[in-house]
């Protein structure tokens, strides 16, 4: 049994009768460092307090290996020294800050109050304090007076969001002047805008030039060897679609082949990169009714595949997940719908229009819902241990995207868990490049993907059990059911497994063409009206958006209400940057 302090499920068999004593050993209490933290703790010490070189110090590990927890215990013992007064955190996102109040207090037993750009006076809160980077600037003076009056540890979490030349960075760069200590937390040390982000020095190709005594570095690959991480095995999905255009001719566009356009549709002004594999990938297909999730689209077939290997791993893991990255809420309203067509079950979804999605990401969390579906709401530092499968088709295609999504799922339940990350994502060379980049750093070992599993756990006991297994042989438990979903084969009519690349019968290829119509190929979504809007400037433009239309709609300027409704509020960061140019 795993204890709800430390990641287990809500759920009647994760219930245990306990003696008070035993009881106790499960509470929150139950922390103990990794290998990796120890040293990462025993290194910051002596660089910050008996060296005293410089005031930083940089952990560079994998997303998942557990830097939250490190640098909490770094907190712990400069406590116990005497060497600070209080810690103040700033992470990307309320989800994270959240999560970072709860590991502070499980590890320091002190109390983090979570504050805001509007809280003012944030010395009469508390003792220590979080926040999210973009609240920084409106808590620019009251931090510095913070960091003033006393010994502040300040933990950086998610170092790359702070471009020397950024808001968040020039806030923070303010705040903190005084700070004692600076924590810097990373997992990915890059920016897809190339900028240099405050404090570290870079050398000429852009790489963290850090000295190596106040750095501690755990790469993806390490942590997979030392049971850190799961490894990860990448589904390139491949497809070829067609798009109809009038008069009955056809344009072929597949990852291999881009669209070969005649001289006169040449002419056409952004047809070209309209009709590129990756944005046909993230365009919905829909029945002739306009409304239904086409079956047997693209989407679909990545779907079919994903929740294949989610049922799979379920067999060794009961309450694994899955998590689709949607470019867009229309996409991500098409995958919840299409979700519940294939496994009958509606889906949880977040993004910025849903309602408190920080209480759903929290209730995905404690359940075993099986799919998660997120538009720039499940990435850096946002921890769900039970993610295994994620369906990628982002918005941002830069591999500081790609390595925090990879991060969502390659997180450990704990020692006895030997299962395996996926990731599904388009056959497309961008993502191909970073996809190898991640597969060349793991070990050979670690890259061999054995297959489904052969026997199933029980959850209560571990003990295996034959796949058809009702009931556990050695505690009783019953298992849930899992009805298996086939598919028919056109060519000769025999059932095969859902996730089936081909027929078991006749050989036949189940890889399909997708015929879509031109109307549909030039749909928004993936890339907003042709533009690659990286996630910085989403998040951004979607911070400006409400305030900004409330005031467009009050002013009554026709012109200026068209103007909003023309530019969609994810490229309003971008607009704003130009508008503040002084390149003129």
């Amino acid at each position: 049994m795993r204890p709800f302090s430390q990641g287990g499920l809500t759920t009647a068999s994760n219930g245990q009768a306990l003696c008070p004593k035993c009881n106790a050993t499960k509470g929150a209490k139950m922390t103990k460092l990794r290998p990796w933290q120890e040293q990462a703790l025993a290194q910051a010490l002596q660089w910050l307090t008996v060296k005293k070189t410089d005031r930083h110090f940089l952990i560079n590990a994998a997303p998942g290996a557990g830097k939250t927890i490190a640098a909490c215990a770094i907190a712990a013992s400069l406590f116990e020294q005497d060497e600070i007064d209080r810690v103040i955190v700033i992470a990307p996102r309320t989800e994270v800050v959240n999560q970072w109040a709860i590991d502070f207090q499980l590890v320091t037993s002190r109390y983090m109050v979570k504050v805001t750009g509007g809280d003012g006076d944030v010395g009469q809160l508390g003792i220590d304090l979080a926040s999210t980077w973009a609240a920084v600037e409106g808590l620019s003076d009251a931090l510095q007076a913070l960091c003033k009056d006393s010994r502040v540890l300040l933990i950086c979490d998610e170092h790359h969001h702070a471009a020397v030349r950024a808001a968040w960075g020039g806030g923070a760069e303010s705040a903190f002047a005084e700070a004692k200590y600076v924590l810097i937390l990373t997992g990915t040390p890059m920016r897809s805008d190339g900028n240099q982000a405050i404090w570290l020095a870079y050398d000429d190709e852009g790489a963290i030039d850090h000295p190596a005594e106040g750095t501690y570095t755990l790469s993806y690959g390490e942590a997979v060897d030392l049971g850190y991480c799961r490894p990860v095995t990448f589904h390139r999905h491949e497809g070829r679609f067609t798009v109809d255009l009038e008069e009955g001719e056809g344009i072929s566009v597949s990852s291999k082949e881009p669209a070969n356009l005649s001289p006169e549709l040449r002419r056409i002004a952004g047809l070209q990169a309209a009709l590129n594999f990756y944005r046909l990938a993230c365009t919905p297909q829909f029945k002739a009714d306009g409304k239904t999730p086409l079956l047997d689209g693209y989407q679909a077939s990545m779907l079919e595949w994903a929740s294949q290997k989610l049922t799979d791993l379920r067999n060794r893991m009961p309450e694994a997940g899955g998590l689709v990255i949607a470019p867009s809420i229309e996409v991500a309203n098409y995958f919840a719908a299409l979700i519940k067509l294939v496994e009958g079950d509606e889906p949880m979804v977040v993004h910025s229009k849903t309602s408190s999605p920080d209480n759903k990401i929290a209730a995905f969390r404690r359940t075993d819902k099986r799919w998660l579906v997120s538009v720039a709401m499940v990435s850096e530092g946002v921890d769900i241990k039970r993610l295994r499968v994620l369906i990628y088709l982002p918005n941002a295609l830069t591999e500081l995207a790609f390595r925090q999504a990879i991060g969502r799922v390659v997180r450990t339940s704990g020692p006895h868990d030997n299962t395996r990350a996926y990731v599904v994502m388009p056959s497309f060379e961008t993502l191909e490049v970073y996809a190898r980049r991640v597969e060349d750093e793991m070990s050979l070992p670690a890259r061999k993907d054995v297959g489904p599993s052969k026997t199933k756990k029980c959850p209560d006991c571990t003990a295996e059990n034959p796949l058809d297994a009702k009931t556990c042989s050695f505690c009783g438990y019953e298992f849930p059911a899992r009805p298996t979903k086939f598919k028919t084969c056109d060519a000769c009519q025999s059932l095969n497994p859902l996730g089936a690349t081909e027929c078991q019968s006749c050989g036949k290829s189940f890889s399909a063409t997708f015929v879509l119509s031109l109307e549909e190929a030039l749909r928004t979504g993936a890339i907003v009206r042709g533009m690659d809007i990286d996630e910085d400037d989403v998040q951004k433009g979607e911070a400006l958006a409400e305030g900004t239309r409330r005031k467009v709609l009050e002013s009554g300027d026709a012109k200026l209400v068209k103007f909003i409704q023309t530019f969609p509020e994810e490229t309003w960061a971008r607009l704003k940057s130009i508008l503040n140019s002084d390149d003129d």
